[in-house]
């Protein structure tokens, strides 16, 4: 079907007591019902000329007309003025704090609005001249993320040489990544790794697991560095480097030795601790290390752990 519109189709009597979206998708191959419902409420499909409900059965013999694409418009991250914490920037690359409740990118499953406003890359989009296309529309500059209720740093690629040149020292795992997490319950090793695959859960879609056969594999080494005994309970403050980048990698690691991150409800951390709530992870990107891909030179960066994790330390 060309991209072209207006378009008309026209129904014969074979027709006669076809719902409307049903003929529709029936004679758009490539269309999905949800596209052809939401030109329908949007009054881009016209019945003879009037805008008609998905429901209407049709008689026969009418002329039906897209006044819409068939296929949405491609979505395209847009700018937006967002205040952005830079650590570092030059002519190839730049090194982000991204604070904690900010989405890296877009996600496809999301609505229109969601999808379009307050993620890292739309204040990238704004703040930076130009970024590397290597990541495509959603993504450009995104050579590796972290979660939405994660803090911490992140580079980012000017162009698409520097992009591919980042991208294949993390595959190649050269970039060193530190983490700093506070844990329910007490490590028994001041020191361990926890190497195990991970891959989606079955039943709840938003979780990763290391319960499933044949996940990707995953490598997360990690560090006591304080425990604390309160009247809240035990609780472990973590320094940790990942050999992989996996989705959710930390938090299901630890969750799968019984040891959650605070403030992660997901995989199984209490909404409260007494009368203390976080609103977050207590998961922070504290350091990143990494060759400069035109000099060759070792870059390092360090971030402090943001006010929002140190008092809530404080108050425990």
């Amino acid at each position: 079907m060309r991209e072209s519109f207006p378009i008309s189709i026209s129904a014969t009597t074979d027709a006669a007591g076809t719902r409307l979206d049903q003929f529709l998708v029936s004679h758009l191959p490539e269309t999905s019902r949800a596209r052809v419902q939401q030109l329908i409420a949007k009054q881009e499909v016209l019945v003879n000329n009037v805008p008609a409900k998905a429901s209407l059965k049709l008689q026969g013999n009418e002329t039906i007309t897209l006044l819409g694409p068939v296929q949405p418009p491609p979505l395209r991250a847009i700018a937006e003025e967002i205040p952005l914490d830079v650590v570092y920037e030059d002519d190839d690359l730049a090194v982000i704090n991204k604070p904690a409740g900010m989405m890296v990118h877009t996600g496809a499953g999301a609505t229109e609005a969601a999808r379009n406003h307050g993620t890292l890359v739309n204040a990238l989009l704004y703040r930076f001249a130009q970024l590397s296309s290597s990541g495509g529309e959603l993504r450009p500059g995104i050579v590796h993320r972290l979660d939405k209720d994660t803090s911490g740093l992140l580079v980012v690629a000017k162009n698409d040489a520097t992009h591919r040149k980042l991208a294949t020292q993390f595959a190649s795992r050269q970039v060193r990544k530190t983490y700093i997490a506070l844990v329910h319950g007490w490590l028994k090793q001041q020191h361990g790794t926890i190497s195990a695959p991970i891959r989606r859960d079955l039943l709840r879609r938003t979780r990763m697991t290391t319960r499933r056969s044949g996940g990707r594999s995953a490598v997360t080494h990690y560090t006591v560095t304080r425990k604390l005994d309160t009247d809240h309970g035990k609780f472990t403050l973590l320094e940790l480097q990942i050999e992989t980048g996996r989705t959710h990698q930390i938090r299901v690691h630890l969750a799968s030795i019984g040891h959650p991150v605070v403030g992660d409800i997901l995989y199984g951390a209490p909404k409260k601790i007494g009368d203390l709530v976080l609103q977050r992870n207590y998961l922070h990107a504290a350091s990143l290390q990494f060759a400069h891909p035109r000099s060759g030179e070792n870059m390092s960066f360090s971030r402090p752990l943001p006010h929002e994790l140190s008092a809530f330390l404080r108050r425990l």
